[in-house]
């Protein structure tokens, strides 16, 4: 009587487990494939079911200016449901070229591709035979995912018009490259620069003859050198420092060499130079012009 009833309660356990097992894949159902001429109506072309179980033994055609379409309803065990992935993949058998194109899938499972002779690599153009045309299906969990063939595929092109080829070199010596870079920066012409000291030079005497018009007074350059020589002379020693760094960047130096040396003389003038300023503001303090 235990074994019985221990031989009953096994039974049911496998027959409750049986639903669960058949649950844990994913496939579809109301497949079908259709090849529509452009131009063409919605019913029109060929049209043909798919069996998750069996691929069609005909080739489905594609000619160049076709469209196909795949739909199905995709589903995990007995109930429809969309899944993280799914995606019509066609193969070459031979070459081991491949490509996917992803289904567009809704909520309830219902999903659809469309592709024609441009979504193609130009490799499948020239296959003599037809390709393998794939459904993947599957998503994160338990559930075995999906992955067989459905249907051939035969590329169909006008032979008149020629395959497009496209020439890639992967492994191979590359023709040489010349460089042309735009030349370095220059100076003017000597022409030039030596017209611009000598107006400058001719601008000496007039403005010297107005610093002695509006008053200057030459004869307390010996009471101001007595007063403060060394601001005097190191303010006008780093104004000829100045016109020197102007000079080599003229000629050799470049804009990060003349940087550090012209901060380094701005420094020294602006501290003799307060200085020296500071020795005239006190004569003129004092009465004397």
């Amino acid at each position: 009587m235990h074994m019985w009833q221990a031989t009953v309660q096994f039974c049911l356990l496998a027959s409750a487990a049986l639903p669960a097992a058949a649950a844990s894949a994913w496939g579809f159902t109301d497949a079908t494939v259709a090849v529509q001429p452009k131009g063409a109506g919605v019913n029109s072309g060929f049209k043909e079911s798919l069996s998750v179980s069996k691929p069609l033994s005909k080739p489905v055609a594609l000619a160049g200016a076709d469209t196909l379409r795949v739909t199905l309803t995709t589903q995990e065990g007995s109930s429809a449901k969309r899944p993280h992935q799914a995606f019509l993949l066609l193969k070459d058998s031979h070459t081991g070229l491949d490509i996917s194109y992803p289904f567009t899938v809704k909520e309830n499972g219902k999903s659809r591709v469309e592709l024609t002779q441009k979504d193609l690599p130009i490799q499948f153009l020239s296959l003599p035979e037809p390709i393998d045309a794939r459904v993947v299906i599957g998503s994160s969990g338990s559930s075995e995912a999906y992955d067989s063939s459905i249907f051939p595929l035969s590329i169909e092109r006008n032979p008149d018009v020629p395959v497009p080829t496209v020439d890639v070199e992967r492994y191979g010596k590359l023709p040489e490259i010349h460089h042309i870079f735009k030349d370095a920066a220059t100076s003017p012409p000597i022409v030039i620069t030596l017209a611009f000291v000598a107006l400058v030079g001719a601008a000496l005497p007039l403005l010297a003859g107005l610093w002695l018009l509006l008053g200057a007074n030459v004869n307390h350059l010996s009471t101001a050198f007595k007063s403060a020589p060394l601001p005097h002379a190191i303010f006008v020693g780093s104004l000829v420092a100045f016109e020197g760094i102007f000079f080599l960047y003229y000629t050799s130096w470049n804009l990060f060499q003349i940087l550090p040396a012209a901060a380094a003389v701005g420094a020294v003038a602006f501290v003799s130079g307060s200085r020296a300023l500071g020795e005239v503001q006190g004569r003129r303090l004092a009465g004397l012009r």
